[in-house]
């Protein structure tokens, strides 16, 4: 296309122009945008805590996202040096009343947030309707006090947030669940069997909401530290030499009770960096203590495919997951849904 000296577009441009608006247009290209508008105007970033995190007092980092993909159309960043963890927030143009805290992987030294986080917004929130909250949450080897309960602080104190301010995101917060990946499954499983547990001392009155998730979603977690450990999770979380103690007390097959909620758990049998025993030893918990459970393993599929590095019928996972809570978290009224 030719432009003039003046900067603007030629008359023998100006046709084509108007073709190819109206071609767009046509084709669906625009309402399909215009279907979008929380998206277009990017996420709302909303801080966890009001002040300084509990255990993060005198800690100075420099947040960095770094990009890892040359393709911009298929974005793969991470970010860590977070101090002041917080949310991202997608909310579909349709919401259905639930939502989900979502958890990226990274083991425990950075926080992947497009293959475990934005990937997830076109079938989870576009699609089933959930208004996605992805956590952003601090890495237990930056100097944080207590090091290994930091990142259950922040899944507990996200969990209590987006619980205290459902009104405000149109949400039913009995139907608020939890999704991780990886080490993030780590966190979403720690959430989902210590959700009682006092990590942190209450700020504010967020926190007297209840931290327990509706239903648990796990996708090739990170549960044991010990045989079956992911090594650099495991590390990072607990140090070089963690005694017996800690190593049980972090393996969270363990931590299973009767409080645990639904649990439905995903994985490949050929990962190769957490492996498939993560996710057995969990299933075997919840069978003992006669949780509602669903277990879906696959033969092929490796590690990290998120939402979008699935191929097969291991695509089809976020059709099960949608499907399976939307059953364990009816929203009042929808007794009849699926």
């Amino acid at each position: 296309m030719r432009r003039s000296r003046r900067g603007g577009l030629s008359a023998m441009g100006v046709p084509f122009v108007r073709r190819a608006l109206r071609a767009w247009c046509l084709g669906g290209v625009l309402p399909g945008l215009l279907a979008l508008p929380a998206l277009a105007a990017g996420p709302a970033r909303v801080p966890l805590w009001p002040d300084v995190p509990p255990g993060s007092e005198g800690v100075v980092l420099e947040e960095r996202t770094v990009e890892r993909s040359d393709d911009p159309a298929l974005p793969d960043r991470f970010v860590d040096g977070i101090a002041r963890p917080f949310l991202r927030v997608y909310r579909p143009q349709r919401p259905d009343g639930r939502a989900l805290l979502v958890v990226p992987g990274g083991g425990y030294q950075r926080v992947v947030v497009d293959k475990e986080g934005t990937a997830l917004v076109p079938a989870f929130a576009e699609e089933a309707g959930l208004t996605l909250f992805v956590l952003y949450y601090r890495l237990p080897g930056e100097g944080h006090r207590g090091a290994a309960d930091v990142p259950l602080a922040d899944a507990q104190r996200a969990m209590r947030l987006v619980r205290h301010r459902a009104a405000e995101w149109g949400i039913d917060p009995a139907s608020v669940g939890v999704m991780g990946f990886s080490a993030g499954g780590h966190v979403a499983a720690s959430l989902a069997t210590r959700h009682a547990e006092p990590v942190y001392a209450p700020v504010d009155e967020a926190d007297a909401e209840d931290a327990r998730p509706a239903y648990a979603v796990l996708v090739y977690p990170v549960i044991d530290m010990g045989t079956h450990t992911h090594p650099g999770s495991r590390e990072r979380l607990l140090g070089p030499m963690p005694d017996p103690e800690q190593v049980a007390r972090y393996s969270l097959h363990h931590r299973v009770g009767a409080d645990t909620p639904p649990v439905f758990l995903l994985h490949a049998q050929d990962d190769d960096v957490v492996p498939v025993e993560n996710t057995l030893l969990f299933e075997a918990a919840l069978r003992r203590a006669g949780i509602e459970h669903e277990t879906h393993l696959y033969a092929r599929g490796g590690h990290g495919f998120g939402g979008r590095g699935a191929h097969g019928t291991l695509a089809l996972w976020p059709r099960l997951a949608v499907a399976w809570f939307r059953a364990h978290a009816p929203l009042p009224g929808a007794a009849t849904e699926e």
